[in-house]
């Protein structure tokens, strides 16, 4: 396996170079202050200093990719991977940590199902990505990614005061699902964007417990026969928008109440009771951030199918600020690798206090312009290589963060033109696939 490190790294660079990659979390000195996002196609911020959504994206059709650096993709062998669907309700009794080693990369179906604008199941495609279709996860699943993260919104889908989840919008996330389990992927589906009522502070958290616990047994229970590809996250980066230390770990009071909330979505799904009895469950932290304040007065659950959801866009200052920072937070160096290697250090530690995987479900690098004007692929394309190096060491997956949107005034976090079926980035997806498939195969 080692001796082919070193090749893939190398095709890495030559592949990255065209993109950059997504992964960060909150390193010691990024700015406490989140700066206004822009508008359309805007993924989760994460980790330490993200920003808030303040407006609807703006529905585009994603262009064509003009300014990446010219290349010649090649598929890679093998990557046409035959459908291998799995028993839906098979639970293999594996741990949360076997589970998660058969994990290799992630892909986030970004601003679709979490939209938060539009009415019934309009609102997928209300933040400007085309309809979730089975041939999209058939690419993705052919280039490798065994891992489909479906960010999901809820709360403006529920039909009255008891917190009814509209069945159209169940069924809808259902045929998605399905989409994955027959092209045997894993699945992570969340709660994403319900900030609006998922107050993590003492003044709310009876009644956010009560309306947790509502939904929760709802979606739990609607896919419950499912087996064990299938993943419940309970939260995503769980605040209080505008709060002391927003992404930075929050308050002593806050995260006393992510360590409640944790505890009452797992209560919730095992009372379900069937295939939830031991699903795998993610739990996070303050905001999901993966930063030092984060971890204090945090509390793991006595459970023993739980496994721990982090957000990293590490080092922020490269991979997301653009707004009053130094031209040179374009490049990459050897402080932002030191970081990245810290942060990782820092969440692995953290995840061996409780016993338990960690996977970063959300990660990611927009493409900066430099004092000259030139944009960074090839800054990006190191940062990249060095991330991924640093978690496939640590045995942390990835999830890569994509929000359909490149070359747009947006935040351009796109891998895959959702419309053509095709990847602005192919050398980049053909590079990051061979590494974890090539490596498997020879561990096998």
């Amino acid at each position: 396996m080692r001796k082919k490190i070193g090749y893939f790294a190398a095709t890495l660079f030559t592949a990255m170079v065209l993109f950059g990659c997504n992964t960060a979390g909150g390193p010691a000195g990024t700015p406490t202050a989140a700066p206004t996002e822009n508008v359309q196609n805007t993924p989760e911020p994460t980790a330490t200093v993200a920003p808030t959504a303040t407006a609807a994206p703006t529905a585009t059709t994603a262009p064509t990719p003009t300014e990446a650096p010219k290349a010649t993709p090649t598929l890679v062998p093998g990557r046409e991977v035959a459908k291998n669907p799995f028993a839906y309700d098979e639970m293999r009794g594996l741990t949360p940590k076997e589970i998660v080693a058969e994990m290799t990369v992630g892909w986030n179906l970004g601003n679709t199902l979490d939209a938060t604008n539009g009415k019934g199941l309009e609102s997928e495609t209300s933040w400007g990505n085309p309809k979730t279709t089975p041939e999209m996860i058939e690419t993705v699943a052919a280039y490798g990614f065994n891992v489909l993260r479906i960010p999901t919104t809820w709360y403006n889908h529920i039909t009255d005061d008891a917190y009814t989840i509209d069945p159209a919008w169940m069924a809808r996330v259902k045929e998605i699902v399905d989409m994955a389990f027959e092209n045997g992927m894993y699945v992570i589906l969340n709660m994403h964007h319900e900030d609006e009522w998922q107050l993590p502070d003492y003044e709310h958290l009876d009644a956010v417990k009560a309306q947790q616990a509502a939904m929760w047994t709802q979606i739990a229970t609607y896919f419950g026969g499912y087996g064990d590809h299938l993943v419940f996250e309970g939260m995503n980066e769980p605040r209080v928008k505008g709060s002391e230390n927003e992404w930075n770990g929050g308050t002593p009071e806050g995260r006393d109440c992510i360590n409640q909330l944790n505890q009452n979505f797992i209560d919730t799904v095992r009372a379900t009771g069937g295939n939830n009895a031991t699903r795998l469950l993610l739990i996070t932290t303050y905001a999901a951030a993966s930063s030092t304040g984060a971890y204090k007065d945090y509390v793991f659950p006595q459970d023993a199918n739980i496994g721990l959801s982090l957000h990293a866009y590490t080092p922020y200052r490269f991979t997301y600020d653009s707004k009053g920072e130094s031209w040179n937070t374009a490049d990459y160096t050897a402080s932002v690798q030191n970081e990245i290697n810290s942060v990782m250090n820092d969440m692995v530690l953290f995840a061996q206090k409780g016993d338990v995987p960690v996977i970063i479900t959300e990660c990611g690098s927009v493409i900066k312009k430099k004092k000259n004007g030139v944009q960074n692929f090839e800054e990006v394309g190191k940062w990249a290589v060095g991330y991924m190096e640093a978690a496939k060491k640590r045995h942390i997956p990835c999830v890569f963060w994509d929000n359909g949107a490149f070359n747009t005034s947006g935040e351009n976090f796109g891998l895959l033109n959702r419309r053509a079926l095709t990847w602005y980035y192919p050398d980049f997806v053909n590079a990051l696939s061979e590494v974890y498939y090539s490596e498997e195969q020879d561990e096998n």
